[in-house]
């Protein structure tokens, strides 16, 4: 039977969301008469405003203590049984994701079976540990329904009128329009094994001032708000400080008009390589083959140590992986992305 109405299950962090968007590409080629909802957590699901594969954007805050959690938690079973989807398509392996399709009477259910859910889908996959990319794991959810695995890569939408709405926190804060704009994100969500050391972000933006005619502007989130601060003290008035200013769609607008990003494995990697920015990206603890910019592996810098990749969220030794990434390279790496452009801003 073709499905009439879809549910997506949406990823909770912002890299997966991006990784997840070739789904919804791919459900809407497959099924252009059927009505697809993306269910996503805010703030997230900013980023799917505009999408031009769904038609509808179901949007959820977490539950955050008991009390409030048995209202939210019947609002939002409500607002699924009220959906009446044939499909649902569970892109997070979580236990209470299925439970929550399974009691909001979606008729079929397609999902890894992972955390002891196996009995709440109507189609468990078995998530195998084959080294793949993570875009490719989410695409083969859609093998139950009869799509293969495509080539779809990973995209955003923003409208004309979004960017030129965000370029004025740029002009606002001293930005000349036509020069080059090179962004650098220090953070990264899962913990510090993951990031380059702060004074090398440092020394890598006096470097850039030095060597190029470019702006620099630093992205992060309220809760690198700080260290990005702390990074910047001193910096040139060419250096420009966006950590926990922009709103999601604002900080797309921008990653989409950068020259180049320097970036961390983040969000705002995968942000980056929705809109085909240029990118550096620097891995350590984590592994490009599985999470990295989809279709950009020639802007990885990986130096591959004996312990990497180890998934740790802070390192117990002396974070080789990271410190081997010298600043020297990453200025090559940012020239070269350079190298023949026109300023996107």
């Amino acid at each position: 039977m073709v499905p009439q109405n879809i549910l997506v299950r949406m990823p909770n962090w912002v890299g997966d969301l991006i990784m997840a968007t070739p789904v919804l590409t791919d459900l809407r080629r497959a099924f252009p008469k059927a009505s697809i909802t993306a269910m996503c957590r805010t703030p997230l699901c900013e980023l799917l405003k505009k999408d031009e594969a769904i038609d509808e954007l179901f949007c959820f805050t977490k539950p955050s203590n008991d009390f409030v959690r048995r209202e939210e938690l019947r609002d939002i079973i409500a607002k699924i049984s009220a959906g009446k989807y044939d499909v649902g398509i569970l892109l997070t392996n979580s236990f209470s994701s299925a439970w929550w399709l399974r009691v909001g009477k979606v008729k079929r259910r397609i999902g890894y079976s992972a955390h002891f859910r196996r009995l709440l889908l109507t189609d468990p996959l078995y998530l195998e540990k084959k080294k793949e990319h993570l875009v490719t794991s989410f695409k083969k959810l859609l093998g139950p329904l009869g799509v293969p695995v495509s080539e779809t890569a990973p995209r955003l939408y923003v409208t004309g009128q979004e960017v030129e709405a965000s370029k004025q926190l740029l002009y606002q804060r001293g930005y000349m329009k036509g020069k080059r704009l090179i962004g650098i994100n220090p953070g990264a969500a899962y913990g510090s094994a993951k990031c380059w050391p702060p004074e090398r972000f440092r020394a890598l933006a006096m470097r850039l001032l030095l060597e190029t005619d470019a702006y620099v502007v630093f992205f992060g989130d309220a809760k690198t708000a700080g260290l990005v601060k702390e990074i910047c003290r001193g910096l040139p008035e060419k250096v420009m400080d966006l950590a926990g200013v922009t709103s999601l769609r604002e900080l797309a607008c921008i990653i989409k008009d950068c020259d180049v990003l320097v970036t961390n494995d983040s969000g705002p990697m995968h942000i980056g390589a929705a809109f085909r920015t240029p990118l550096v990206a620097l891995f350590g603890s984590t592994d490009e083959v599985l999470t990295g910019p989809y279709g950009q592996a020639q802007d990885v810098i990986n130096k591959h140590v004996k312990c990497s990749p180890c998934f740790k969220r802070v390192c117990p030794i002396d974070f080789r992986c990271m410190m081997e990434i010298t600043v020297d390279e990453v200025v090559e790496r940012v020239l070269e992305a350079l190298r023949g452009k026109t300023s996107r801003v």
